[in-house]
């Protein structure tokens, strides 16, 4: 008993579900507790993958054994006919006759059985084979294991030698049960992916910063129908920090405005499906979320050479207006009628907006493209949601994962992007009306609105902008402002008179399901500092303060591993830290520091 304590003396148990994991005192692989969402969330699909799996394999035998007994049906029927044609045979005839549908029953009977696996569906399904392509400690993958019933083998991936031999010793340190089912390689994840294509029903991609060297690979390693789940943490390059660095690495421009975490989403969904398209593939997303400090996007592919024709219509550009929040959407293509009652694709007929904006004069900027299709299955929502209330005491961040789904639940899933409240309100220099109010006005001239899981006074709308600038403009109306320069946006839109009558009563659908029953939406983070951390084998120095906070400090301090700033740190052999890094939200001491050039510093 000494000698197990003597040896896991530089390590700490980490518990994190039904898993257990040994954690080095030096931070020799990576490990962020605040992921503990990431992987709940993770699980709660993968559960819900699984049950889906089995239902759609279930309604294929059912499918093809119901379309082979209307055939025998058919052929009996028919036959029958046949017979009844020749009832005026000699009884000579009729006795061979019977003989001889006797011999050919006998005969039908053995075919049938000899048969039986080319129309019947008697294959079992497998359990489903997941990988993990960045492993790290091998925590996500041992979760998978030992909490996501009716999975087949967890496949855990790092190139990083320390990696995989933690990787190796927790799933050891977990027992025979997580030993017979994850197994650790050390490999680089690409070539394993391309070297076993389409034989993965989960793949999951969960890097230190962008994901966009490893999408090539994963879609072509998911099989048919299977499950891809794909993070990204470099939040400062997708939400328009470095638009040149977003077009280089997943070949979208992006525009600044409020809808700049959904535009992420976006942006990271249509990289995927370019990669799918080029090996005859395409991508149906069933969740889509913005939590923390990242995005995580779980979507479905599949291989058809006729369906991926219709990927331009999923897409489009933004024209985003640089004086007002207003934005426009232009799909690239457009579908023309055939005479044979088919359809051919043809270029979309544009531009959606005037050279200048029609609300208050100023230009647009183009961005995209993005995809504009749904980015949620709303029955996939559901059931998430519902298989997470059943199993409360199994997510540690039960809190956290539904109050997403269940804000997500609540989203317009065909309405592309949202705006702020409090932006159109600081448009027009005004006081914001409550969004029960606003909400009320938009359901009383006949649209839909929503909520947004992104931001708190995110709303969703099918309504046209000059709608919503005419319920700012009477809104103002009955709450006068002072007077603006005559060459701001607000004036500019103020000076046109409303076209509508809007009615500010309060409806009851103003209020959301969840606000009714008074269902916590929005949380806050359990403690300071809820964020990224420093990747793993780095030096800790003053310049992560704001990262993990004065505690995490004086302790390095303290056991010797601290280094002041510009002191140097050991060398790294890792890749170079991602952009946007550092991208936590109602923490005003991370505003990222600035270059002597005027650009945004790298996260040390």
């Amino acid at each position: 008993m000494a000698e197990v304590e003597d040896k896991l003396k530089d390590y700490e148990i980490k518990k994190e579900g039904e898993a257990e994991i040994l954690l080095h005192k030096k931070n020799a692989v990576f490990y962020n507790p605040v992921q503990v969402h990431n992987r709940d969330m993770s699980i709660a699909v993968l559960r819900t993958f699984v049950a889906k799996r089995k239902e759609e394999h279930e309604a294929l035998v059912d499918k093809r054994n119901t379309s082979h007994e209307k055939n025998k049906e058919s052929e009996t029927s028919s036959q029958n006919g046949e017979d009844a044609s020749t009832g005026q045979q000699d009884e000579m005839d009729v006795v061979c006759e019977k003989e001889l549908n006797k011999a050919e029953d006998q005969i039908d009977d053995l075919s049938k059985e000899a048969t039986k696996p080319s129309w019947k569906v008697t294959r079992e399904l497998k359990p489903p084979l997941v990988l993990e392509a960045l492993a790290a400690t091998g925590l996500r993958s041992l979760r998978y294991a030992r909490e996501v019933e009716g999975l087949g083998k967890v496949v855990a991936l790092d190139n990083d030698k320390a990696s995989v031999e933690d990787c190796k010793r927790n799933i050891k340190f977990n027992g025979a049960s997580a030993a017979s089912k994850v197994e650790a390689y050390l490999v680089d994840a690409r070539i394993h992916m391309l070297m076993h294509p389409k034989e993965f029903d989960v793949v999951d991609l969960d890097p230190y910063g962008s994901p966009s060297i490893f999408l090539d690979s994963a879609v072509q390693a998911v099989a048919d129908g299977g499950l891809l789940m794909c993070t990204a943490t470099d939040m400062a390059v997708l939400c328009g920090t470095n638009g040149e660095v977003c077009y280089s690495k997943y070949g979208s421009f992006p525009t600044k405005g409020k809808y700049c975490h959904e535009m992420a989403l976006r942006i990271l969904l249509a990289s995927i499906e370019s990669h799918a398209n080029r090996y005859k593939r395409y991508i149906v997303p069933v969740l889509s979320v913005f939590m923390d400090f990242y995005i995580r996007v779980f979507v479905r592919v599949f291989t058809s050479a006729s369906e991926i024709k219709n990927t331009p219509l999923k897409l489009s550009y933004i024209y985003q207006c640089v004086g007002c929040d207003s934005f426009h959407l232009q799909c690239l293509a457009r579908t023309v009628p055939k005479k044979n009652n088919g359809v051919k694709h043809a270029p979309a007929i544009g531009p959606v907006v005037p050279q200048e904006c029609s609300d208050c004069g100023k230009k647009f900027n183009i961005g995209g493209p993005i995809w504009s299709a749904p980015i949620h299955d709303q029955d996939w929502v559901v059931s998430t949601l519902t298989g997470v209330k059943s199993m409360k005491d199994r997510y540690p961040a039960y809190d956290k994962i539904t109050s997403v789904l269940t804000t997500v639940s609540e989203e317009l899933h065909d309405i592309p992007l949202f705006f702020s409240l409090h932006n159109i309100a600081g448009t027009v220099k005004c006081t914001s009306p409550s969004l029960v109010m606003f909400r009320s006005a938009v359901l009383n001239a006949g649209y839909q609105i929503s909520s947004t899981h992104v931001n708190p006074l995110g709303v969703k709308s099918d309504a046209p902008w000059d709608v919503i600038w005419d319920i700012m403009r009477c809104w103002v109306k009955n709450h006068p402002i002072k007077e603006q320069p005559r060459d701001s946006p607000g004036t500019a839109i103020l000076s046109k008179s409303p076209k509508l009558e809007v009615n500010f009563s309060r409806v009851v659908a103003a209020l959301s399901k969840a606000q009714a029953k008074k269902i916590k939406r929005f949380l806050p983070n359990p403690e300071r500092h809820w964020g990224p951390k420093v990747r793993a084998g780095r030096k800790i120095t003053s310049k992560h303060l704001s990262l993990l906070g004065p505690d995490a400090i004086n302790g390095a301090l303290n056991g010797g591993d601290f280094h002041e700033e510009g002191n140097g740190a050991a060398p790294d052999n890792t890749a170079p830290e991602p952009e946007g890094i550092k991208d936590v939200e109602n923490e005003p001491s991370n505003k990222r520091q600035k270059t002597s050039d005027g650009e945004p510093a790298s996260e040390p």
